[in-house]
């Protein structure tokens, strides 16, 4: 039994995990490298296998840095199941298909420039996949439960359980055997902070012999909902009410953009936001916001009785979806009182980037991020304080504000990851820590060594193990 560590080792993005029996191979995740130049081509080298030689993959949850080159997968000749849970099925019909598009724009956007900068030049960026891939990749999906277990292979053993982290996301547990001998492998997958809006807290494990966790946050604590709520608001007011401006937030399609909208509905409610209108221009977003408006089941209590409420469409805030491109550009008409909830969620891509190009540049504007933005993103360097930016061709001075929330992540924060680990009722033989940048990671190990005595490893990209 051996692990192969393929991304997601010292970095954030690009999730995938190569477990090879004797008998058998398969996956656990299989997503986008995302941030930077080098992200693209790091995804075209990133099957370090044979893909038709998997025999099948495990799903943690339907962010595209966990599942984004399934379609690849698919085109280079793996055939297998992907098992994940109901409600990431549902997401993921969406979100491959929307990936694929992207992935389509970007490669004509791309060739279109190349020709016009050099007379003559070929046309020879190609999509990682296109939506036809992305749709027979669909396919190959096999919806789980959380709780049950079930067998991909007479040597393998999973169940999921529930992660907290966005809809349908999952911690897996997996038994491998093999001459004999049985061991528990436990992924994290992106565990969620608990007490958030719209998910459940992550379930506990209390037994594994070798862990994989994942390590975001894994050096800082999060601010409260409570005080998150009043930054948020206090952005809104000043921009509203001094600046008489628009406030423009990058947000994730699924998760994000829900906790959002949840988030400003309790503003309404509290009398605090008055005559607001919100606007989600994210046609992923929207299909997603649906999605989890048609699985009440898996919401916390208090989420059920909120989402009622939106979709009962009798409340004082106004939330209204765009769906054409037209739609879109018809919001560069407002001039103030208004939120525009817009996709990528670090700004690579989408909508984002021509809002971010139409309102940079005014002072009376404010940007509010939401979320973590990753070393080499659009995102990060607004952050991180850039003075200005390239977006779609053209520098843009940045004179809006800019807000980062402190407390809304549906990543947990150290004191979580702590907390959960101290579930296991023995340390585990081998603790792996994943999906967190160098310096983070090894924060986090220092910490997992100082409160439980574990001396875990950091992979690199690359290295293999035996389990």
């Amino acid at each position: 039994m051996i692990i192969t560590f393929l991304g997601a080792a010292q970095e954030v993005t690009g999730s995938c995990y190569l477990v090879e029996l004797d008998s058998t191979q398969f996956l656990v995740d299989c997503g986008l490298f995302q941030g930077g130049p080098e992200s693209y081509r790091k995804n075209l080298a990133a099957f370090q296998f044979e893909p038709k030689e998997i025999d099948f993959v495990l799903l943690t949850h339907a962010h595209t840095d966990h599942c984004g080159l399934l379609p690849r997968l698919s085109a280079f000749g793996f055939k297998g199941p992907i098992y994940a849970t109901d409600a990431t099925v549902d997401l993921l019909e969406v979100m491959l298909l929307d990936s694929a598009h992207i992935q389509e724009s970007e490669a004509l956007w791309q060739n279109k420039r190349r020709q016009r900068e050099r007379k003559g030049a070929r046309a020879d960026v190609a999509p990682l996949y296109t939506v036809a891939q992305a749709q027979e990749c669909l396919e190959q999906l096999r919806q789980v439960s959380y709780g049950t277990e079930f067998k991909p292979h007479d040597a393998v053993r999973v169940r999921f359980q529930d992660a907290g982290h966005i809809l349908g996301s999952a911690i897996i547990e997996v038994w491998l055997t093999e001459n004999n001998v049985t061991k528990k492998i436990v992924f994290s997958g992106d565990l969620g902070q608990p007490g958030r809006p719209i998910v459940r807290d992550p379930t506990p494990i209390a037994e594994a012999d070798v862990l994989l966790v994942e390590s975001t946050y894994g050096n800082r604590l999060h601010k409260t909902l409570s005080d998150t709520k009043s930054e948020l608001f206090s952005a809104l007011d000043d921009t509203f009410n001094r600046k008489h401006g628009v406030v423009i937030v990058p947000a994730f399609a699924v998760g994000r953009t829900q906790e959002l909208l949840f988030m400003l509905l309790q503003l309404s409610r509290e009398g605090k936001l008055k005559n607001l209108n919100v606007f989600v221009d994210s046609p992923l977003g929207a299909k997603a916001t649906k999605i989890t408006l048609d699985n009440l089941e898996s919401l916390d209590d208090e989420t059920r009785e909120l989402a009622r409420a939106l979709r009962g469409g009798k409340e004082a805030i106004q939330f209204r979806f765009t769906e054409t491109v037209e739609d879109s550009m018809a919001l560069n008409n407002i001039r103030s009182g208004a939120v525009i909830i817009a996709g990528s969620g670090m700004c690579e891509g989408g909508r984002i980037q021509h809002h971010l190009k139409h309102r940079l540049g005014d002072k009376a504007n404010t940007i509010v991020f939401a979320g973590y933005q990753a070393e080499g993103t659009l995102g990060r360097r607004l952050v991180d304080g850039a003075k200005s930016v390239m977006i779609l061709g053209e520098e843009i001075a940045v004179q809006a504000d800019r807000y980062t929330l402190g407390g809304l992540s549906a990543h947990a924060d150290q004191a979580a990851l702590i907390a959960w680990l101290k579930h296991f009722l023995r340390p585990p033989q081998q603790t792996f820590i994943v999906h967190g940048e160098q310096n983070i990671a090894q924060v986090f190990a220092e910490k997992i060594n100082q409160e439980l005595g574990w001396k875990p490893t950091l992979p690199s990209k690359g290295n293999t193990y035996p389990l």
